[in-house]
């Protein structure tokens, strides 16, 4: 049975355990309340309230997660006192000259992390905002400050937004749990980049990834484990279409949850496994679960319960349940929550899931599945001064009032100001402007007509938190112009020697017939028989005189080699 106390103020899980003890304290803090312009401040906390602790003899560890940020250490009764004490005191005088280091650390362990399948999916589901932020590196360690660090800590890491557990019958020995005093911190509520679901987005990689928003309840965590179920059965065991097919379940605040499904694919069998897949999501929501696969899976995560129970490896779980603000339930209940569960409501999770579901195609279309494509662009641009792209004929760069927009052929980039994540400025005037909506817009003067002070006008647009300051670049990495080819040079001569010999010829023919115009024109004003016959050249020279006008508008615009 898990007991339940209080220590300094903060809560606290007890539970009986085999094994060596172990113990955590965790905070309602992530990714998910962090803006994009400091993404990275709670994992750098992480950082460096560990780093106090010293070097032990037993295990411990700290993660930062969506919703969470914990510490835990497996040791005796003193060890777990010693090293949870530390962690709080740390909290409370952050060891400052270690902030460089660490930030270094940070970006260390950010190139040696290996990308999962399904990391973008947060990014199109959500944009560059609250749950969408597991998608971005951290982006903000180079403007954090002390001052960011220390009102961090003072808003989020308080002995209210904190939870203790232990694998034990008793409170370690000398524990203290000297925190600040706050307040709980509800997760953040969940934003949405997606006008229409189900939809869809092209991945890279190959491999498939789907996912759903579901309520928080057992017969999703069945549901998941069915699908997975009935997908390792078609598309690996009888299809021979994909060696991984896997589907987790991953409660998010109160009362939703996320459950993910992924599935490689050969080359070749792309479309098939995309077809597989969308035909066993197809049949479960119509009803088609089989008894047999529900009581299969309940059987098993009935298994792990009682496994996990006797471990104390429940307590973690449970300790976040009561930082979301939800019971506290012993293994039983839990158990015969999932018992309950009956194919009628799998099916029903499933149909709900196909509703909410995003999903990330393996380099094909899923129009034909009833998807509706994500927005890859925005749909307007704004008004405003317009720079000519050197680089992509055809583009532009329009700054106005409102934000930045690229335009090209067939395509639309537009970051508002006042909805602007994140501008990443570097020296030499390149800037990188990410949206609410996870819009993407990179401005370099270099590959821009005239556009010298834009970075400028962006950066005084933007509120100063979103603009973040990049090292300078190696020179060899600014983008320039590519330089036009034998060819491209040849065609270029031909359109100048064009441009030249047509201005020689147009603009006399054209002075010649503006001033034969004029000059009939003038005659009109005399009362002649032949009046009809003036108008008629009058007319004819103006006509003669525009086409002129545009001829030597083309010409000049070839002798210019455009």
């Amino acid at each position: 049975m898990i007991k339940q106390t209080e220590i300094d103020g903060v809560p606290a899980l007890l539970s009986p355990a085999t094994g060596p003890g172990h113990a955590g304290l965790a905070f309602r803090v992530g990714f998910a309340d962090e803006p994009l312009a400091r993404r990275g401040i709670t994992h750098l906390i992480e950082h460096l309230a560990l780093f106090s602790t010293g070097v032990a003899d037993y295990h411990y560890n700290g993660a930062t997660g969506v919703e969470y940020t914990y510490f835990h250490v497996h040791g005796s009764s003193d060890e777990l006192g010693e090293f949870l004490t530390a962690v709080c005191a740390s909290l409370s005088d952050l060891p400052m000259h270690r902030l460089a280091v660490e930030k270094d650390l940070l970006r260390v362990e950010a190139n040696g992390r290996n990308p999962g399948a399904a990391d973008q999916m947060a990014l199109w589901r959500h944009g560059a905002r609250d749950y969408g932020l597991p998608s971005y590196s951290e982006y903000g360690l180079p403007a954090i400050t002390e001052d960011d660090l220390r009102d961090w800590v003072g808003r989020y890491f308080t002995r209210e937004n904190a939870v203790l557990w232990v694998a034990g019958d008793e409170v370690p020995a000398g524990l203290r749990l000297d925190l600040p005093t706050g307040v709980r911190r509800e997760p953040p509520a969940m934003s949405s980049a997606l006008p229409d679901t189900p939809a869809w987005f092209p991945g890279t990689s190959g491999m498939l990834a789907w996912d759903a928003l579901v309520p928080r309840a057992p017969r999703s965590a069945v549901f998941a484990g069915v699908l997975e179920r009935v997908m390792f059965r078609e598309l690996r065991q009888e299809g021979g279409l994909s060696y991984a097919a896997h589907a987790v379940y991953e409660p998010f605040g109160v009362d939703r949850a996320h459950v993910t499904a992924v599935a490689d694919a050969l080359p070749g069998k792309q479309g098939a496994v995309l077809g597989g897949f969308v035909d066993v999501l197809a049949g479960l929501r119509v009803g088609r679960v089989d008894e047999a696969d529900v009581a299969a899976v309940v059987k098993k995560q009935t298994e792990t319960l009682r496994h996990a129970e006797e471990q104390g490896a429940r307590l973690p779980g449970q300790a976040l349940n009561l930082l979301s603000g939800r019971e506290v339930l012993d293994v039983d209940e839990v158990a015969d929550g999932l018992r309950a569960v009956t194919a009628a409501e799998v099916a029903q999770v499933a149909a709900e899931a196909w509703n909410a579901g995003l999903l990330m195609t393996p380099q094909a279309r899923a129009d034909w599945a009833g998807f509706t494509a994500a927005p890859t662009g925005s749909d307007h641009a704004v008004s405003g001064t317009e720079y000519r792209s050197l680089e992509t004929p055809g583009e532009k760069l329009i700054l106005g009032a409102e934000g930045v927009s690229v335009v090209g052929e067939g395509n639309c980039a537009t970051v508002r100001f006042d909805a602007c994540a994140i501008v990443r400025a570097w020296p030499d005037g390149g800037r990188q402007l990410v949206g609410d909506d996870g819009i993407v817009l990179f401005f370099e003067p270099t590959l821009f007509e005239g556009a010298a002070g834009v970075a400028a006008r962006i950066d005084a647009a933007v509120p100063p938190a979103v603009r973040v300051a990049q090292p300078a670049r190696d020179p060899g990495r600014i983008p320039q112009p590519a330089p036009p080819g034998p060819q491209d040079t040849e065609e270029v001569i031909d359109r100048r020697v064009s441009g030249v010999l047509g201005l020689l010829i147009r603009v006399p023919l054209t002075l010649l017939g503006l001033i034969v115009t004029l000059l009939m024109a003038y005659t009109l004003t005399f009362d002649t028989e032949d009046a009809w016959l003036t108008i008629a050249v009058v007319i004819v020279g103006a006509g003669l005189t525009a086409y002129g006008v545009v001829g030597v508008r083309r010409s000049y615009r070839n002798y210019r080699g455009r």
